[in-house]
């Protein structure tokens, strides 16, 4: 039975799982979600009310939240990429750098944007300073974490899946410090692995659409 995502291909967490995807080969039925699709709208609405991209539809089992989608993947669909180390601590090391990669550089980005989306009186400058400030210390501690370092937790895994889109859009919010080497070596690895450069292209249509202007590189 195929594998149906609901996903759009300019969110950042749809791509997370795309890559992911990719990686393994693992073939799927996309699901495209837009505002000029009702159908689809009403048939994701039905299987997660809180209509929060993606989820995954495997037979008659809903799969929700890009991470346990990858996870669910890894169990369930096994590729030759491991995406999880078997290895309790090494796993752990792994979440770890996804979760940071999810509240300290994905969230902070994503505050700055909708608050572009907002109408002007209802904007927030202070949080938007919060924001910036929270993404350079952010950006200050993966410098240091990647000298060194390939990837962000050993072999290519999870972390970079969630590394890839959350580092693209966020340098297109608040620009990587030039001082961060590490950092903007890292995010180019990113985008030149095939995975992440196949969900990078299918989006390029979408680019207008970003708030903030999509900058003319990547």
């Amino acid at each position: 039975m195929t594998l149906k995502l609901y996903a759009h291909p300019f969110s950042s967490y749809c791509q997370k799982v795309l890559v992911a995807l990719y990686e393994n080969g693992t073939p799927f039925e996309w699901r495209v979600l837009s505002h000029d699709n009702p159908a689809m709208t009403a048939e994701f609405a039905e299987l997660w009310p809180l209509k929060r991209m993606p989820v995954l539809v495997d037979g008659d089992r809903t799969v929700m939240e890009a991470v346990i989608i990858i996870e669910y993947l890894g169990l369930t669909y096994p590729g030759p990429v491991s995406l999880l180390p078997k290895d309790p601590g090494a796993a752990l090391n792994v979440r770890l750098m996804d979760r940071f990669f999810e509240n300290y550089i994905s969230t902070p980005q994503q505050r700055i944007v909708f608050n572009a989306l907002r109408p002007e009186a209802q904007r927030d400058p202070f949080g938007v300073t919060d924001a910036r400030k929270l993404l350079d210390t952010a950006y200050a501690w993966l410098d240091k974490r990647m000298s060194g370092r390939e990837w962000a937790a050993g072999d290519f895994s999870l972390a970079d899946c969630s590394a890839a889109p959350f580092l693209f859009y966020a340098d297109w919010t608040h620009r990587i410090d030039p001082s961060f080497t590490n950092v903007i070596a890292y995010r180019k690895r990113l985008l030149a692995r095939p995975s992440f450069a196949r969900a990078v292209d299918e989006a390029r249509p979408y680019r207008p659409f970003f708030p903030l202007g999509a900058p003319d590189r990547d």
